[in-house]
């Protein structure tokens, strides 16, 4: 096993900076023989779920963390106008339980809520007022300690280290020994073994790393400038020097630091505390009030028979007109039918809360679409009125919207008036409660096409040239550039006889499928309650 776990490590969830492929990622730490590998991305955890699921999947244990940015003044809340000069040091910070996890969710929301100009700042007073179950390290050079230490403000530099120990508790503060091969760490390192004599406060070695293999890192420069909008050529640009911030194995980190082996094993003693279990909730829903004399699933037979009474008026026309494509009886089967897995998986609350917000639109005359995605193939949703498109007279399948042998949240796309919209999520936050309502997040990725084109304007290339590549990929859903190098002659052709094309695909190779953006859900089904999983699309 090896003697060393990264504790400070991007993924691509670090918006454009991180060139970290999640799966690579633990694949990656298990081939090294890492027992463990956290996740500390800039200023949010929006890969929290998809990191947890994909370190269990391969058997090692998943770290959650954020590398936070701190206020140097030491409380407020920018709301509009930030204070005046205000700045912000980099500070490292991992869950050490599932309080820390519950901590660390409610510092990066207040960071992105309250305190956000430019990134997402939090102050040393939210900070310590929410620090149960973290461990804190003192971050890179952009950390206080470190910035202090480059500045000769020896004074200073142990002020701030005694000032995280107050915060976070002795055992759960380390110092940051890092070594990349710049100039400023080995300016900066007697200072921190100073600080660990003087204060008993541990070094730990991190390697900051922001990609996966060393000849990533002109990829991971490449997605810099597509981040900053410049030109790989560009002398004055956003850039990391030297090609050191990959994830390192123990044998490389221990010629790094090869007269301080116990700054290795350190990190090893830290993952050993963390322990963190991220669970599905058992309930996700909010309490839904009944009427009295009615339980929830028998409420929401109820409203279903109502409304499905109140069809038969139409479907007794279109049978009298030989137009009914399947008989009554048919319907009344279907519906007892679907009521029945309905209520055996539990999302008896999920339809009648679906339904409130769709009745209370209807009755503020917000416009309401009729329902599309697989939804429409439920007549339960037809009867509610939650759709409004028969499913059986249009030969639609309820097993492609719930299947009991296939466990999944139910997933209902709404569409109301954009302009209105926000009423019906003003509605639902006051009827629930803003803790338990959230509007689900997007991410865009870069692929093939989105990839050619940010790759080639980063790295200069006239756009005619770009153009043309792009073009060469076959119009095929979700394909890859790998299988499109395959499956065309002419950019398989371009590839092997045009250095620059070469150089060009290779480096898109790398970024695509890479986190590109983020942005909110467009649909009303964006807001949706506690834990769902956020949406991916393709840039």
């Amino acid at each position: 096993m090896s003697q060393f776990v990264h504790l400070h490590l991007h993924t691509d969830y670090s918006m454009l900076d991180g060139a970290c492929d999640v799966d690579k990622l633990v694949h990656r730490a298990k081939e090294l023989g890492m027992p463990a590998v956290a996740m500390t991305d800039h200023g949010n955890i929006f890969g929290a779920v998809h990191f947890v699921n994909a370190a269990n999947k391969v058997g090692i244990k998943p770290i959650v963390g954020c590398e936070l940015y701190v206020c140097k003044k030491e409380d407020h809340r920018i709301e509009r106008t930030p204070p005046e000069g205000d700045t912000y040091n980099h500070l490292l910070v991992l869950a050490q339980d599932d309080q820390g996890y519950r901590n660390l969710t409610k510092i990066t929301s207040e960071a992105s809520l309250h305190g956000f100009y430019y990134k997402p700042r939090v102050s040393k007073n939210f900070l310590a007022e929410h620090s149960q179950g973290l461990i804190g390290l003192s971050g890179c050079l952009k950390g206080e300690v470190a910035e202090f230490l480059m500045e000769e403000k020896y004074d200073a530099a142990r002020k701030a280290a005694a000032t995280y120990t107050d915060i976070f508790g002795k055992e759960n503060f380390f110092l940051e020994i890092q070594d990349q091969g710049l100039e400023q760490e080995h300016r900066i390192r007697p200072g921190l073994l100073q600080l660990e004599r003087d204060l008993g406060v541990p070094l730990v070695a991190t390697n900051d790393s922001h990609y996966l293999c060393e000849d990533d890192a002109h990829a991971q420069d490449v997605m810099l400038c597509i981040q900053t909008g410049k030109s790989i050529q560009d002398t004055n640009r956003m850039k990391f020097h030297g090609t050191d911030f990959f994830v390192k194995s123990h044998d490389e980190m221990l010629r790094v630091f090869p007269d301080s082996p116990q700054v290795l094993t350190r990190t090893l003693e830290i993952a050993e505390r963390c322990n963190m279990k991220l669970e599905k909730v058992s309930n996700p829903f909010p309490h839904f009030d009944v009427p009295p004399g009615f339980t929830l699933d028998s409420y929401f037979e109820h409203v279903s028979r109502e409304g499905f009474r109140r069809r038969l008026d139409a479907l007794r026309v279109l049978q009298d007109q030989g137009r009914l494509k399947h008989s009554l009886e048919e319907y009344e089967k279907r519906l007892a039918e679907e009521l029945r897995i309905i209520q055996q998986m539990k999302f008896s609350g999920y339809f009648l809360i679906v339904w409130d917000f769709i009745r209370y639109a209807r009755e503020k005359s917000i416009p309401v679409g009729p329902g599309r995605g697989s939804a429409a193939g439920s007549l339960v949703s037809f009867a509610m009125s939650i759709t409004d498109l028969d499913p059986l007279q249009h030969e639609l399948l309820f097993e492609r919207f719930l299947n009991p042998e296939r466990i999944s949240m139910p997933d209902i796309d709404i569409d109301f008036c954009m302009n209105r919209r926000g009423e019906v999520i003003q509605y639902v936050t006051q009827k629930y409660g803003r803790e338990n309502v959230a509007q689900i997040i997007t991410f865009g990725t870069m692929a093939a096409k989105a990839a050619i084109k940010d790759v080639g304007r980063a790295m200069d290339i006239p756009y005619a040239d770009v153009d043309r590549i792009a073009k060469m990929v076959p119009a095929t859903l979700n394909i890859k550039l790998a299988q499109a190098l395959t499956d065309s002659p002419a950019l398989k052709l371009a590839y092997e006889s045009e250095p620059q094309v070469k150089q060009l695909m290779d480096t898109a190779l790398r970024l695509e499928g890479l986190v590109r953006n983020s942005g909110v859900h467009a649909t009303i089904s964006s807001f949706w309650f506690r834990c769902t999983r956020p949406r991916t699309t393709k840039s």
